[in-house]
């Protein structure tokens, strides 16, 4: 075992890491696309199918968890075997998904496809698998930026395609804008061609670090590590909220007023914000305390939230509140992923992340699926929204204790190797 190891074989001649790292953005940017707008087929759909919000709630949540619990185990697969046959298969059974919920016309139907299939579509094509192939190829300095610029590239398509959705669904109707969106997720496949030849069984120009324990002792020895523990804990609430705002800001917006249109633009314009909160989030993570990042980023998204809901829902403090919280919105995860690598290496990334998402998916469910219920029973999301506020609170103090330092259980394993 060693604690830096290039691995064997070589690299293919096109495959340069602008290559790799432009259609990695892509498909982040193609992945987090149609699950951010799924909040704007909430309307349309119960409105056909005669649904209460619950339902498709429940929908948004299964996606969710599946996403989360899914994370783990294509992390451990692109660890192994590279991300390449790992983002193919996520984006087809993505596309798959969307295709299937354009028809669905049961809710058992509605929670198999938008739910189970692209739930475990994003599990294989999210950003996590990007970030795990841009760790194997970039030195430890670059490590967090190009953390970033994944993410950001996810923001992006949050951008894109939020009015996209809604423009197809004005256009050409809801049916037709899923199928259309299920449609760009097939170039998922394509573009993950540039990963091949980038697992442990093959050639990288950058060492992989990390001791080679084993998935199963890498788990526990994460599991058993306090700032680990801390990491996923707080990564928790960044789920809870982004799924909530996601999926119910929509509705809870035209109900107050405003136009469906604004807020899709609503959703694009934190997508955008994004972008600059993600990247400047990446470049800060390789010069900065981490740590000191989420503690500033969870603390801020509460006041925002809170001041949010004190004022007058306007077309201003709606766009206003979308920017704010487009700065802070995924610029969680380059600190994140850059903490957990931090702690053991580059080996296990893949996996070891997955678990901390899992968490942040399980959170996600939470968010999603209580939004709808509370909705249906109380006629208000004025709950969930209070609630996201007290856990952003709950995540800045959590956060504060950890450690930003290589694990001592991965440090004694290096020892003996």
């Amino acid at each position: 075992m060693s604690t830096s190891t290039p691995v064997a074989g070589r690299e293919t001649g096109w495959r340069t890491p602008a290559i790799i790292i432009v259609c990695g953005c892509l498909i982040a940017m193609l992945a987090f696309g149609p699950r951010s707008s799924m909040g704007l087929f909430i309307g349309p759909l119960t409105e056909t199918r005669g649904w209460g919000r619950d339902v498709f709630g429940l929908a948004m949540a299964i996606q969710n968890i599946l996403w989360g619990a899914g994370g783990p185990f294509a992390g451990a697969l692109a660890d192994r075997y590279g991300p390449a046959p790992v983002l193919a298969g996520g984006g087809i059974l993505y596309a798959a998904g969307l295709a299937l919920m354009s028809v669905a016309d049961t809710q058992l139907m509605l929670h198999l496809s938008a739910g189970v299939l692209i739930g475990l579509g994003l599990s294989g094509a999210s950003f996590g698998i990007v970030i795990a192939g841009f760790s194997r190829m970039v030195p430890a300095e670059k490590r967090s930026w190009s953390m970033g610029i994944a993410t950001a590239a996810g923001s992006m398509g949050q951008f894109l395609f939020a009015p996209m959705g809604q423009a197809f669904i004005a256009g050409y109707g809801w049916q037709t804008a899923l199928v259309l969106l299920g449609g760009s997720m097939l170039l998922v496949p394509l573009l993950a061609g540039s990963f091949a030849g980038s697992g442990a069984a093959h050639n990288s120009k950058v060492a992989v670090t990390g001791a080679d324990i084993g998935f199963l002792e890498a788990i526990r020895q994460a599991f058993r590590h306090r700032s680990y523990v801390l990491l996923v804990s707080g990564f928790f609430v960044c789920g809870f909220q982004l799924a909530f705002v996601t999926t119910h800001l929509p509705p809870y917006l035209t109900e107050a007023g405003i136009s469906p249109g604004l807020a899709a633009w609503a959703l694009a314009l934190i997508g955008l914000f994004n972008v600059v909160g993600s990247y400047t989030s990446g470049v800060l993570g390789g010069k900065m305390s981490r740590r000191y990042l989420l503690v500033g980023n969870y603390f801020l998204r509460g006041v925002a939230t809170a001041v949010f809901l004190l004022l007058p829902i306007t077309p201003v403090t709606v766009l206003v509140y979308a920017a704010v919280m487009g700065l802070l919105w995924l610029s969680t995860v380059p600190p994140t992923s850059g903490l957990v690598a931090l702690m053991f290496g580059t080996r296990y990334l893949g996996m070891l992340y997955g678990f901390a998402f899992f968490s942040h998916q399980v959170g996600a469910f939470i968010g999603v699926w209580l939004g709808g219920v509370l909705y249906e029973r109380t006629g208000s999301y004025d709950v969930v929204w209070w609630l996201s506020v007290a856990l952003a609170m709950f995540a800045a103090i959590v956060h504060w204790p950890i450690a930003e330092k290589p694990a001592p259980s991965l440090a004694n394993a290096e020892a003996r190797a």
